[in-house]
């Protein structure tokens, strides 16, 4: 079975988050170890109270986590998460659900400690039905030992991350992930076909279960990016597809990122869907795309049935030389397929005490320039920013998500200070020029206290479905800009601010 790697490794166990925190205590463990595995040792417990937010590798090397729970759970099947799951809402502790811990956003960190719920203990695929494509497999089976599960039978999930060898199922579905191919294929939400969930209080329940339904309210939706705050996904029924039998690679230049927005946009627009539609600013068009700085990449990959990736293929060329780009070597699509999973420059310069970090977020296609501009400008602008560039990397008829890499380079004791600024001016800036708050990386702990500026009365909505589902507020308190009755823990920025955490405005 495939297992996560730390990106950087621990050298002490201090906690960076203070507050209030739940204590276990020592009857409800009793209770708990009776009904799983129970982890306990110190660094074991502390190393997976962490994912790969960037600012929590920051803290790593300075030897802390954000937030260590008191014990680390890790059931085998669905009973034990849901007698875990009613042990502890009858006790009114907290628990947080935790995946591979590919996240980038701390949406598993346990902001009050209790119980995290490590789900990779259960996993593996159930059923293939290949008649269907329909795949039953468990929450915590990651991307490589689901698609080798599913080669034997001719079929593929396509979902393909750039985390894809760290991520559970259960993570893609919390934070509503997506794909590198999901332009032909969907992102996870659109591959879920039902839900097996653990509610608060130990029910289980099944949703979905056919290809379409008018029974109500989509509930299989519901818990699709929930990010463990309204129950527990122990298994999940996702479509397949046949493995592609044909495979075509092209590539184009363009004068400007709003040409090459265009070409995606034609293509889009006259349904055609290429696995892979990428395309890069002048600043990442450089770095490494092929680019000499002046010009931008388009990165192009189809593949499936031959008739419909020769078909789909032609489109994208006509719409491509269409607004005004120019073939380009097919060698720079397999020079980003061989390294397109490869973090180890990001790695490299956190080492070296830069903020680097990413923000991917959706929007029309009539607003991406304007927000582009506006995000970019709003970036530079922060004290010690080195840079900010943007590329498109998945693209829908009505518009595309934007993916944003800024780097600055604080002295040592402004690094918190410093990335707390860059995504305050980043993302109110795509929220005020018509962007969404996040296209697949979710919300975590990052994105909280932008919640709710960005759902609006709307954010009332899930706060109410949270009351009806998890009355006692167990589930991953602190997140998705929801109220904790656990308290609030202070942000803990160098800058001496004491923004708090938990708290929904």
């Amino acid at each position: 079975m495939s297992q996560p790697t730390a990106p950087i490794e621990l050298t002490g166990l201090g906690e960076r988050f203070t507050g209030p925190r739940a204590d276990v205590g020592e009857e409800l463990e009793l209770a708990l170890r009776a009904l799983c595995e129970v982890v306990d040792d110190e660094r074991a417990v502390a190393e997976a109270s962490r994912d790969w937010w960037p600012l929590a590798l920051h803290w790593s090397i300075a030897g802390a986590v954000p937030r260590a729970a008191d014990l680390v759970l890790r059931p085998r099947d669905t009973a034990q998460v849901a007698a875990v799951l009613h042990a502890c809402n009858v006790a009114g502790m907290p628990v947080t659900v935790a995946g591979g811990r590919s996240g980038v956003c701390g949406a598993s960190i346990p902001l009050f400690g209790g119980v995290l719920l490590d789900m990779t203990a259960l996993d593996g695929v159930i059923d293939v039905d290949d008649t269907s494509g329909v795949v039953a497999v468990r929450a915590g089976t990651f991307g490589p030992d689901l698609e080798a599960a599913l080669r034997p039978y001719g079929l593929s999930v396509g979902h393909f991350p750039q985390s894809f060898d760290l991520a559970t199922v259960g993570g893609w579905i919390g934070a509503r992930g997506a794909g590198q191919y999901s332009t032909r294929y969907g992102k996870i939400e659109d591959m879920v076909v039902g839900l097996e969930v653990v509610l608060a209080d130990g029910t289980v329940v099944r949703t979905g279960g056919a290809p379409a339904a008018a029974t109500g309210p989509d509930l299989t939706q519901l818990f699709v990016g929930s990010e463990g705050t309204l129950g527990v996904v122990t298994t999940a029924w996702l479509r397949t597809h046949p493995t592609p039998p044909a495979e075509v690679r092209a590539a184009y230049r363009f004068a400007s990122f709003g040409d090459g927005i265009e070409a995606c946009r034609r293509t889009l627009r006259r349904g055609a869907t290429p696995a892979v539609l990428r395309l890069y600013d002048t600043i990442e068009s450089a770095r490494g795309r092929g680019g000499d700085g002046t010009d931008c990449i388009l990165l192009v990959l189809d593949e499936g049935d031959r008739s419909i990736v020769d078909a789909t293929m032609a489109i994208v060329d006509e719409c491509a030389v269409g607004a005004g780009g120019a073939p380009a070597d097919v060698e720079l699509v397999d020079r980003w397929m061989a390294h397109r999973n490869d973090t180890a420059a990001l790695q490299d310069l956190t080492r070296k005490g830069f903020v680097v970090d990413t923000m991917e977020i959706a929007a029309p296609w009539s607003k991406l320039t304007a927000i582009v501009e506006a995000t970019v400008d709003a970036l530079m602008d922060v004290d010690h920013s080195r840079a900010a560039s943007c590329h498109l990397s998945h693209s829908y008829a009505d518009g595309a998500c934007l993916y944003f890499t800024f780097a600055a380079t604080p002295p040592a004791e402004s690094i918190e200070s410093t990335y707390v600024a860059l995504w305050d001016a980043g993302q109110r800036a795509v929220l005020g020029a018509g962007g969404n708050l996040s296209h697949h990386h979710g919300v975590g702990l990052n994105r909280h206290r932008f919640v709710a500026d960005a759902l609006g009365p709307a954010h009332r909505v899930v706060e109410a479905i949270k009351r009806a589902l998890d009355p006692n507020g167990i589930l991953n308190p602190g997140k998705l800009g929801m109220t904790s009755r656990f308290g609030t823990v202070a942000w803990p920025t160098d800058a001496g601010s004491a923004e708090a955490v938990g708290v929904g405005r």
